[in-house]
This record gives C-alpha cells, structure tokens and sequence, in this order.
C-alpha cells in the first residue's frame, strides 16, 4: 500500500496482561519510551550464578534470537523461545510502537497472523492499519518491566487506535500514546472515542482460527456485547480483565511445532456477556475496599531465575 516494508530494526513494545494462570498483571501500557541506544548486553554469568540469577536480567539484555528451529517453551508465563523472528517495524498495514524495548519479535506463526490479521483490518473497518505494541523479547522469556506473559512468542499487544496515514517517525513511535477506550467511571466506554469500527477489529481478530483468546478491559467487552451483529460466535474468545483500557491482547494457541508448549485452558465457550460480565461492574471490584497493613511485612516474592524455567531454556539463552 503506502509503504514498503522497512528492514527490521530488531526492536518493539506495547503493554500488556494476561488471564487465568500465568497472566500477567497490568502492564505500563503508556510509558514511553526513547531514542537512545539500548546500552551493550552484559556478559551471562556462568555455572550455578547462571541457573540461580534473575531470569528476566538474562533475556531482557539479549539482543538477537537464539539461532534454533523455532519453538515455544513451557508456559506463557514461565518459559522461552527459540528460533524467534523480528516483525518489521512497517508493514504495508501496520507499524510497530516503542521499539526501543526490542520487544517486537515472536514465533513465526505470530508474525504470519499478524500479517494477515493487519492485511484483513482495512477490509473490515476505516481503519489504514494496525499499532503493534509489546510481543515477545527476541529470546522470549521473562520481562525486565511489565508482563509477566509474553514469554513464548504468542502473544501480542495491538492498540485500539488506528494506524495514522503517515508513516511514524522513531520520536513518534516512543511519545505518542494509545488511546484510552474506557470511561473515567470505568462503567462503560467512552462514546467520544469508541467506534464501530472497533468492535469489527476485534472480532477480526477473534476469528482467527490460531487465536486462543484475546484480552480486554471490561468495559469494552461490554461494549462488544451490546454491539455485536451477525454471528457472535467469536465472542467467547473475547475476555475481560483488569487493565486493557487502550489495546488488545492476543494471545495465540500452541503451535503444532512446539510439543513442549503448554496450552492455556481454553475460554467458556458461551458468550460470556451475561452474569459473569457484571461482576466486574459490582462495587466490590471497581471500589476494592483496601485490606489492612499485615502486622508483619511481607518478603517480596523473589523473581523467576532461570532454573525456575523449562531445562530447554538455557539451551536457547546460551545458544550462539
């Protein structure tokens, strides 16, 4: 279309969280980012310090993929991948955002869907393109700040903003800000911003058969619901949870090359717009009453390290 694709910068990012076990919490969906070059790798420590070191200090500094087959490791919060391949950071109908995390890489069957799923949004909305935000490290694996997913390459952040008409330049792409879908009550979405368009890129989205589910902020799930026309049938992959107020989640299943790949429970096959839908808009979880101090503090909870990971992973983090 308007651009050609650009050579890929190596780098990338969004925000996110997850569902269920191993999702992850809140993600700082709008810390921008910067132009400044990452700083140089630190060397990997070696014998025991390796196995017992912070894992996300290992694959956060890791600046190239580990040169295997491609494969998705362990859980989507607790594992790695191998043979990780770099979305462009331009597309013909997207462009990714804060490449400055280096967070835009992923297993090929993530790059193919968002390829397609991209190349499908201007036929089904307004919309020119997509904003790509956070997908995997280059090595997957634990994050240095925010999610706690995103670790095997299948899942991806998409903004609910569309893709302007101008390619975005590297400043842009660090300040500029998704924007937000959900009204200041938090009880529904906000009318001034929110678009048929939407729900249509959405449930682009959650047709796709290589989707698991895809994660958003309750209040425009609700919207979806109350929209929603024709077959609805993609809704149930549609779920709602904390954060997500600006982009959608996506999150891919385990691909058929991947055996040790752990699938996630798949989502109730109902709608899900009913009474489970309202618990989120009961009192007790919009005004959380907050718990009182513990009489003795709590140790924080000690980060993953590397031999938390699948074994498989420190063959991907050592490989060269």
């Amino acid at each position: 279309m308007r651009r050609a694709i650009a050579a890929c910068l190596g780098l990338v990012a969004l925000v996110a969280c997850g569902v269920g076990p191993g999702v992850s919490a809140p993600a700082h969906a709008q810390a921008v980012g910067t132009t400044n070059p990452r700083p140089p790798a630190p060397p990997l420590p070696t014998g025991k310090a390796l196995a017992k070191a912070p894992a996300k200090q290992l694959f956060g500094h890791v600046d190239g993929p580990a040169p295997l087959a491609a494969r998705s490791i362990g859980f989507y919060s607790k594992g790695c991948l191998a043979g990780g391949v770099a979305l462009p950071v331009n597309g013909p109908t997207w462009q990714a955002m804060r490449l400055s995390r280096n967070r835009n890489w992923g297993h090929p069957a993530l790059i193919a869907f968002l390829e397609r799923f991209a190349a499908k949004v201007p036929t089904v909305s307004g919309w020119n393109g997509i904003l790509v935000g956070d997908m995997s490290q280059p090595r997957g694996g634990p994050m240095v700040t925010g999610h706690a997913s995103h670790q095997l390459g299948l899942d991806a952040d998409v903004w609910l903003t569309p893709e302007p008409d101008h390619e975005l330049s590297r400043e842009e792409r660090e300040q500029l800000s998704a924007t937000m879908m959900v009204r200041p009550d938090r009880l529904d979405i906000d009318p001034a911003v929110w678009r048929p368009d939407h729900w249509k890129v959405v449930r682009a989205a959650a047709q796709d058969p290589e989707v698991e589910r895809v994660l958003v902020n309750a209040a425009i799930k609700k919207a979806l619901c109350r929209d929603a026309t024709g077959d609805r049938s993609w809704l149930h992959k549609v779920r709602p949870y904390w954060g997500h107020d600006y982009h959608m989640h996506i999150r891919l299943a385990c691909p058929k090359d991947s055996p040790h790949c752990r699938p996630q429970a798949p989502p109730e096959t109902t709608e899900g717009c009913g009474a489970e839908l309202d618990w989120w808009f009961s009192d007790a979880v919009l005004h959380p009453k907050p718990e009182p101090p513990p009489k003795k503090p709590r140790p924080p909870k000690p980060p993953l390290t590397l031999a938390d990971l699948p074994p498989e992973c420190t063959a991907v983090l050592e490989a060269k």
